[in-house]
């Protein structure tokens, strides 16, 4: 009998670290791990790579096969500011991509070198989410802890280089920095900001390992490491998605991308131009606030995040954090409407609607940027922590007018990582091996009529409401 052959795939998310081990022939998960991370709360957005860290090895330790696992992935969160001393050790807590501290330095950066150009070289506007800002802001601020860096890394390279010791980094999520394009590392970006690009990782070829595991961790030493990728182009291979499906992911943040067939330049910052983790592109568009958002307003409301109801006017916007999309970082929560009549679950709803307003209503100009036509057939597919919900599942059918599948398949930025993990071992691409573990198969809810009602009411009050979330009404 055929000794059995699994890799683990990691997810180094915002709130947690999940691990998967996976059958590479049949793409079954034979075992899973978690371990919870800790965010900071007030002003900025933080966490402890060191404990991102420890949470890697319990995770990969709660899959039972961590010593025996022939390849590792690690998938993590974008845009999160690493900064390493000398000794490989955390200068400061990570800036996350949710800390909108940055929003004046990524500004300035775009007013700098202007925003058709600085798109034209980084595939995307850059917001307060991207990692040359907060650079920016870390050597604003921080002045005598920039002067101590000696590294600079994104969450998932940071892990991949504490198992490997090598300093790499893939396409995908350097897509996400601001700082890399096409051509490499943009060194005029790098200057204004005041970052040596002596700090900044090697970026691999799509498909090349990492390196080997080093002793002194759970899983076993020699083991393979693939190059990890951003946790939405992890996503995308755990998809196995091909050009033109749509996808809506519904986790602390929301996102709705696509594969794209040609390069993504979208000058107005809706649609951000990422590089997949193969050869191609993810045009994306990200807004900050999704299910933790809408799960505080039910709190506040006194309802469970299913007791919603229909009708009503109420608008919601739950911009809690600030916002990517539309870019409004200094923005916050706003309710408007409110009649004698209005229920507490018609609110509910309408937090709901403003969570998803952004991202289906950016749908069409994600497809376009990717080459695609927004036909409207291919039926777009629901995934993260929100995507069971049936709240969210008949708030996305209302607002897009599209059927939704809703994979069958869990943890699909880990199934992804796993997935480029067992590419190492297999010699095809990733996005086929997690063809082949039909990892997208789900059932499929049909379309309704698209409620373009309850959108115009969305960003006519957007338009109204400008001055109050930092931006003038009539640039809304």
């Amino acid at each position: 009998m055929a000794e059995q052959r699994v890799v683990i795939g990691v997810d180094s998310s915002t709130q947690s670290t999940k691990a998967l081990a996976v059958d590479i022939d049949t793409g079954t998960v034979l075992g899973e791990g978690r371990a919870p991370h800790t965010v900071s709360e007030g002003a900025g957005r933080e966490s402890d790579a060191e404990q991102w860290w420890r949470a890697l090895d319990e995770a990969v330790s709660g899959t039972g096969w961590a010593g025996r696992a022939s390849a590792v992935s690690i998938a993590g969160q974008q845009h999160g500011l690493v900064t390493l001393d000398a000794a490989g050790a955390p200068v400061r807590p990570v800036l996350l991509w949710n800390d909108v501290r940055s929003a004046p330095q990524a500004a300035a950066l775009r007013a700098g070198i202007g925003p058709a150009e600085i798109v034209r070289r980084t595939g995307s506007l850059p917001t307060a989410a991207f990692t040359a800002p907060k650079w920016a802001w870390l050597r604003a601020n921080e002045p005598a802890a920039a002067d101590r860096v000696a590294a600079v890394r994104l969450p998932h390279d940071f892990l991949t280089e504490r198992l490997t010791g090598e300093a790499v980094t893939d396409r995908g999520d350097a897509s996400g920095t601001g700082w890399w394009g096409p051509d490499g590392y943009d060194e005029d970006v790098l200057d204004r900001i005041g970052l040596d690009p002596a700090l900044l990782p090697q970026v691999l070829v799509p498909g090349a390992p990492a390196g080997l595991v080093r002793p002194g961790t759970a899983l076993r030493e020699g083991a393979l490491v693939a190059a990890g990728t951003g946790d939405n182009m992890a996503a995308a291979l755990g998809l196995g998605l091909r050009p033109g499906q749509p996808v809506l992911s519904l986790g602390t943040s929301g996102t709705v991308y696509a594969v794209g067939r040609k390069r993504p330049l979208d000058a107005s910052g809706t649609v951000a131009g990422f590089a997949d983790a193969l050869g191609g592109w993810l045009p994306l568009a990200c807004t900050l606030n999704c299910t933790l958002a809408v799960d505080r307003v039910a709190g506040l409301l006194g309802r469970g995040r299913e007791e919603v109801e229909d009708g009503g006017t109420v608008v919601v916007l739950p911009y809690l954090d600030g916002e990517r999309t539309p870019d409004l970082p200094g923005a916050s929560g706003l309710v408007h409407g409110l009649r004698h009549d209005t229920t507490p679950g018609e609110v509910l709803q309408a937090a709901y609607d403003g969570a998803a307003h952004a991202l289906l209503t950016a749908l069409d100009e994600v497809l376009r940027a990717g080459g695609e036509e927004p036909a409207g057939d291919e039926p777009l597919l629901l995934i993260g922590g929100g995507a069971r919900g049936r709240a969210w599942q008949r708030t996305v059918l209302r607002l897009s007018g599209r059927a939704v599948r809703v994979p069958a398949a869990r943890e699909l930025v880990a199934l992804g990582a796993a997935a480029q993990a067992a590419a190492l071992l297999t010699g095809e691409p990733a996005d086929a091996v997690a063809r082949r573990w039909r990892t997208a198969d789900g059932p499929v809810l049909e379309p309704v009529a698209r409620d373009a009602d309850a959108l115009e009411r969305i960003s006519g009050t957007l338009r109204r409401a400008g001055a109050l979330q930092g931006a003038p009404a009539e640039d809304r």
